[in-house]
């Protein structure tokens, strides 16, 4: 079987390679919605350094996906059902270390083709059934998962006392992270911290909203979720040190591609647990998928999805890739190829 996969050959080329697919004992899937992030778009852009590019270059993009089961070969799955697919390779097995940190582990659309394909084989153990979520929806499966992850794990470290916790960061992430916080810790009050009062104006579940220059000096949280990334990392840590409570646990979601200085002699002080969260296992994408059948967390995501024309050609994945970069939150798109 000839399986066509659209991959990135250089930053803005697309190239099609044709390879014969050995789907031996895996699932066959047939993708159906995507969704862009924005480690997609930095390969797309060429806003890695020179020397990732050459190592992982060419790959297809794309690690948020559902699709539809076409053939299990071990009959567990049926044609027809809905499910999304987990781009995290376990490594190592690991009764401690979670499977998106294990040595070995590996990632789709990171060093591995991601979704950008016509067809997909993955093990039975990479598909979580969606039931009860709309497509455009359930593409953006992965993103929540790693928000559950993040959540997961502070609930596992952090100590008890969560009367007020801060998220920075006024994007997509931290609009997910704010969302899942208020329902697992609905008696906690939840604040975000952003510098774009237009963005800042979605989060109305939110128990309050400050921009980050307003910040006042009394202001105090018991913990925090730091959600920018790039330039806006140090000044979120900056002021996360600053107005943390202590030992108080801080998250660090944002990914950054320069060094981010931290104020190390207040973390010291306070006796704060500095905790990094990347991606996410199966676990997470389960508590996800349950989740997100919330209906009014559903029309919560509603609200920060933008759905581009559907992409039936090269040029067209060009298109939402251009259209993506003047889109506030996230955008997806129903895959025809």
């Amino acid at each position: 079987m000839i399986n066509y996969v659209y991959q990135l050959v250089a930053p803005g080329t697309f190239s099609v390679k044709y390879e014969e697919a050995q789907f031996g004992d895996q699932v066959i899937i047939k993708p159906r919605y995507m969704s862009i992030c924005h480690a997609d778009q930095r390969y797309y852009t060429g806003q890695r350094e020179r020397s990732i590019l050459d190592r992982k270059l060419p790959m297809a993009l794309i690690h948020e996906c559902c699709g539809e089961v076409l053939f299990d070969p071990a009959g567990k799955l049926k044609s027809g059902e809905e499910v999304v697919l987990i781009p995290n390779v376990p490594g190592e097995h690991s009764d401690i270390i979670l499977e998106n940190y294990a040595k070995g582990s590996g990632f789709l659309s990171s060093g591995r083709d991601g979704f950008l394909r016509e067809f997909i084989s993955l093990p039975k153990d990479r598909l979580v059934r969606h039931d009860g979520i709309p497509q455009k929806l359930a593409s953006i499966t992965e993103f929540v998962s790693v928000a559950a992850h993040s959540i997961r794990r502070f609930d596992s470290i952090s100590h008890g006392i969560r009367n007020r916790i801060g998220v920075w960061g006024d994007g997509s992430l931290s609009f997910i992270v704010a969302n899942l916080l208020k329902q697992a810790y609905p008696g906690s009050e939840v604040i975000v911290i952003g510098k774009n009062p237009g963005k800042l104006s979605y989060f109305t579940f939110a128990d309050g909203t400050v921009l980050r220059e307003e910040l006042p000096a009394s202001f105090e949280i018991d913990h925090a979720f730091e959600c920018c990334g790039g330039d806006g990392s140090y000044y979120a840590i900056e002021d996360i040190i600053k107005h943390i409570n202590p030992q108080g646990t801080v998250m660090l979601m944002g990914v950054s591609e320069n060094r981010v200085a931290v104020n190390t002699r207040d973390v010291l002080e306070k006796g704060l647990a500095v905790i990094g969260s990347s991606r996410s296992g199966r676990a997470d994408f389960e508590q996800a998928v349950s989740w997100m059948k919330n209906e009014r967390f559903q029309r919560r995501l509603d609200m920060i999805i933008f759905e581009d024309e559907k992409v039936s050609s090269v040029e067209d994945i060009h298109r939402v890739f251009r259209m993506d970069r003047n889109t506030p939150f996230k955008t997806v798109f129903e895959w025809g190829l």
